[in-house]
């Protein structure tokens, strides 16, 4: 069973996907939006992921602020969740809390001494794998 991990951001979407089994998180690519109202060819992207990598499970990293609260970002997060359930609904979206991915992201680019150039043209894609080996890491617990 694969499963989807998605960053979603105004100009990009870091994608990521399990391997077969469930246990582990690869990153994908990322899907650059000109326009943050625009959604078609992210879509249409999307779609064609789906189609790759027949995913049971999509999750969605959710931004909740620090203190737990949910801010504007969240507000779109469910949004573009709403759109990829109405366009997929046979696969289940799961909002997953996403403090500090970006962050442990950076870490693990930083420490691999990659540049800041080259970090800042895949830190997304990295987010979504924090984010989907979380959410990974989390069934293995029970949770």
């Amino acid at each position: 069973m694969r499963i989807l991990g998605l960053d979603f951001g105004d100009k990009t979407i870091g994608v990521a996907v399990s391997d077969p089994f469930g246990w582990t998180a690869q990153g994908v690519e990322i899907i650059r939006r000109e326009n943050p109202a625009e959604y078609k060819k992210s879509m249409k992207r999307l779609a064609e992921l789906t189609e790759e990598y027949q995913p049971e499970v999509i999750v969605l990293g959710y931004p909740k602020n620090l203190d737990n609260s949910e801010g504007e970002r969240c507000v779109k997060t469910k949004a573009f969740a709403e759109r990829i359930e109405r366009r997929f609904p046979k696969i289940k979206v799961v909002l997953w809390d996403e403090r500090f991915s970006t962050i442990a992201a950076e870490r693990a680019l930083r420490e691999a001494e990659l540049s800041h150039d080259k970090r800042k043209s895949v830190i997304d894609k990295m987010a979504a794998v924090h984010i989907l080996q979380g959410y990974l890491d989390s069934r293995d617990n029970g949770q």
